[in-house]
């Protein structure tokens, strides 16, 4: 992660860029699968659905090519104004983009979200390429059944066996799409990794460790504020965050008895932030209740995500 844009590559002709969108239902592992590409942490990950909400980047470098990733939230059936923006925004990334990638859960499948994705795809000009996750813990004949029915319905260029998780079939997948890549400079600095500023990146890992320590006592409607980021003539960054929660009963839940929850949330964020930015992070959370915090616009703004109607 830099902040330095002097960096940036000159005009080289022997140099490709270009963008792959990756979508897929919520939970597939698109995060993970981003992050495996990159090299390093740019998206934050949860076996909770629905933990990417903004439009991350992630760009990846192989050889002379620079592969922009954009970690799409998941697309879904959107009920609340939050759901909309999301699909929005997933969309929005995959219409910039030279490749999709459709990653697929084939343990869960959620085929109530996927089917309605990939007939989405059937139509769209982009190269599309299968990406099935997974494949150290699925069974071959069903994985090859589902692959089979997918490329029947869509005209996909080829299809992958990855394990996000593991590593597995993911330098064969990098290998492809940066042969899919055109001619072109490089849009980043070579030391970049993620165009997500260091406020909401911060945000995001706060967020995850929430969703991690809490587990499922606290609802998925919670969103985490960034309030400031300083950095500091010692070389270290001070980081203030809210954490804001929909009702009363949630608060206490995040605080834990005597601040013990809030405490261990942070000194994780905290450790796993100083590792990512590579200096000291001081960091301060404290909770928020706000009921309609799902109907403020700079919240969504926050979050990188579009208001809308």
């Amino acid at each position: 992660m830099t902040e330095n844009t002097n960096s940036q590559s000159g005009p080289q002709t022997d140099t490709q860029c270009g963008v792959v969108a990756v979508i897929g239902a919520p939970n597939a592992g698109k995060s993970t699968l981003v992050n495996n590409l990159v090299g390093q942490k740019v998206a934050i990950t949860s076996a909770k659905a629905q933990t990417t909400r903004a439009r991350l980047m992630g760009i990846a470098l192989h050889d002379t090519v620079q592969i922009i990733l954009v970690d799409t939230p998941g697309i879904f059936a959107p009920k609340r104004r939050l759901d909309r923006a999301m699909v929005s925004a997933a969309w929005e990334g995959a219409e910039q983009a030279d490749a999709i990638v459709l990653l697929v859960d084939p343990l869960k499948q959620r085929r109530h979200e996927m089917i309605p994705l990939v007939e989405a795809l059937a139509n769209r000009p982009e190269r599309k390429i299968l990406v099935l996750n997974k494949v150290d813990k699925a069974v071959k004949e069903p994985l090859l059944a589902l692959a089979e029915e997918l490329t029947n319905m869509v005209p996909f260029e080829e299809v992958f066996f990855v394990s996000a998780l593991t590593g597995d079939g993911i330098p064969e997948l990098k290998d492809h799409l940066a042969g899919l890549m055109p001619k072109g400079i490089w849009h980043y600095p070579e030391d970049q990794v993620s165009d997500a500023s260091e406020r909401l990146l911060a945000a995001e890992i706060t967020r995850e460790q929430l969703y991690k320590q809490l587990h499922e006592e606290l609802p998925y409607d919670s969103a985490v504020r960034p309030e400031s980021y300083t950095q500091k003539k010692d070389g270290s960054v001070e980081v203030r965050q809210q954490i804001v929660v929909g009702r009363d009963s949630q608060k206490p839940i995040v605080l834990g008895k005597g601040g013990s929850m809030i405490k261990s949330i942070g000194e994780a964020a905290r450790k796993e932030l100083s590792e990512v930015l590579g200096q000291k992070v001081h960091l301060f959370l404290h909770v928020k209740v706000d009921e309609n915090w799902a109907d403020d616009k700079e919240i969504f703004e926050e979050m990188g995500l579009d208001f809308g109607k």
